[in-house]
């Protein structure tokens, strides 16, 4: 059973898609939002929850007070379970996207978050996570590509399997924290010092 574990909403079951995805256990939920709710990230922030699956991640921070939510899932399916669960939250300010994260942080234009939550298939290579934090903090090798999608107190937090190799970060993001929780490890990252970044009124949600 998959449930939220604290906050507005605490509590309350979440559907879990059948097959393709792999929610994180609310053991290291719970664990994760302490550490966030600590550096005082969570309340009022605009989330990006990538590889959303289930929505777990993202509507844990909705009920612990985080301003939008914008989930991408690439399958449809999932996305439907993601869409079904944030409905019966009944949370505001909560928008599911059936997309390719790829695809959906290179068409974001200028929108920026305060708080990305990237918890990935363990099979998705380790080229197409850094191409997707070289996009979220600007530094990307494609022609016309957008700036920084990190407001300047970000943080990006990366989740996989124990075994997985660190992420390569992108010279605009700097590593701060790394946890582990049995098979899983949690990587936290911020922009780094002296990287431009947007200006803090910009939307949230492209």
């Amino acid at each position: 059973m998959t449930r939220i574990v604290s906050g507005a909403a605490g509590g309350r079951t979440l559907r879990v898609p059948g097959t393709g995805t792999r929610p994180t256990s609310e053991r290291v939920r719970e664990a994760l939002f302490s550490r966030l709710e600590h550096l005082g990230v969570v309340a009022g922030a605009r989330v990006l929850d990538l590889y959303a699956g289930s929505g777990a991640l993202g509507l844990e921070a909705a009920s612990r007070g985080a301003a939008t939510v914008t989930f991408v899932e690439s399958s449809r399916a999932a996305a439907d379970v993601c869409r079904a669960n944030a409905t019966a939250t009944r949370l505001p300010r909560l928008h599911v996207v059936t997309e390719r994260t790829e695809r959906f942080v290179d068409r974001s234009g200028a929108a920026v978050w305060d708080v990305v939550l990237i918890d990935p298939p363990y099979e998705l290579a380790e080229a197409d996570l850094a191409r997707v934090l070289g996009a979220l903090s600007g530094v990307d090798d494609e022609p016309g590509a957008a700036g920084s999608h990190l407001a300047a107190d970000a943080v990006v937090v990366v989740e996989r399997s124990s075994r997985s190799p660190e992420p390569t970060w992108p010279i605009a993001m700097v590593r701060t924290e790394e946890r582990r929780y049995g098979e899983t490890v949690i990587w936290f990252a911020s922009p780094g010092p002296g990287v431009e970044t947007p200006d803090p009124g910009a939307p949230g949600i492209p």
